[in-house]
């Protein structure tokens, strides 16, 4: 039986006990949490040798033949990937929270990798913090179980249109759909901000950036700013929806 499809089985059965909350403590006002009381019903009240307990993952896979295995091995895998996507939340904080930080500092290093001309910070019109504060603009943090894994800013300055900066996603997590997350999280803060034009900017060796783009929207333009590291310039044309912003 191939090992791998019995972890993906295993990591599965991880995602969704994680995702409907039965790892509390208390889960269903028991006095344990339901990790220990699962573990006694498998011991049951004769015990159970630890091999049988950890073989129970591979007892699930033995009646399919190779080809539903795979199928399953599959489906698994959406799901996990469905629900760890609903897992992942987007929350306002200071462009100098050290989440955001260690964001910057994850991304920098790989924009010097991937871009031809490397990459400078000191070069870039990467805005300052005042920037994305409100009320000239916000921060966005995406989270995974607490620790970070992508950013994102809007710049939002009086008389001018929305902008995006400073949008990275983890290597690890992308794939989850977090990319558009965070443009339409950022277009709707954008509207409620009462702009109708929402810009941002992308150097020529981020392709699948450019591919996300114009899936959402964005049309390419003609440069409106001075960004060394730009080679393509996109816009979007927004519904202003002025109100609050939570």
């Amino acid at each position: 039986m191939d090992a791998a499809q019995i972890d993906r089985v295993r990591r599965f059965d991880r995602t969704v006990t994680e995702r409907v909350g039965v790892l509390h403590d208390h889960y269903l006002g028991r006095g344990r949490p339901v990790g220990e009381a699962r573990l006694l019903w498998e011991i049951g009240e004769h015990g159970q040798d630890v091999r049988t307990l950890r073989e129970a993952a591979g007892s699930l896979l033995a009646p399919l033949d190779e080809d539903q295995r795979a199928r399953l091995a599959a489906a698994t895998a959406e799901v996990e990937r469905l629900l760890t996507a609903a897992t992942v939340t987007l929350d306002p904080v200071d462009p100098d929270h050290p989440d955001a930080a260690h964001c910057l500092r994850a991304c920098f290093p790989e924009l010097r990798e991937r871009f031809d001309t490397g990459f400078g910070p000191a070069r870039s019109l990467l805005p300052d913090a005042g920037e994305l504060r409100p009320p000239l603009g916000l921060f966005l943090v995406a989270r995974l179980h607490g620790e970070p894994v992508g950013c994102a800013g809007l710049k939002l300055p009086p008389g001018a249109p929305a902008e995006i900066r400073r949008m990275w996603v983890s290597p690890g997590v992308r794939g989850l759909g977090l990319g558009r997350r965070f443009l339409a999280e950022l277009e709707a803060r954008a509207a409620r901000h009462g702009r109708d034009l929402l810009r941002l900017d992308t150097n020529r060796a981020l392709g699948a950036a450019r591919s996300l783009y114009r899936s959402y929207g964005f049309r390419e333009v003609p440069a409106f700013n001075g960004e060394p590291y730009a080679h393509h310039w996109f816009e979007k044309t927004v519904t202003a929806r002025p109100g609050r912003d939570g």
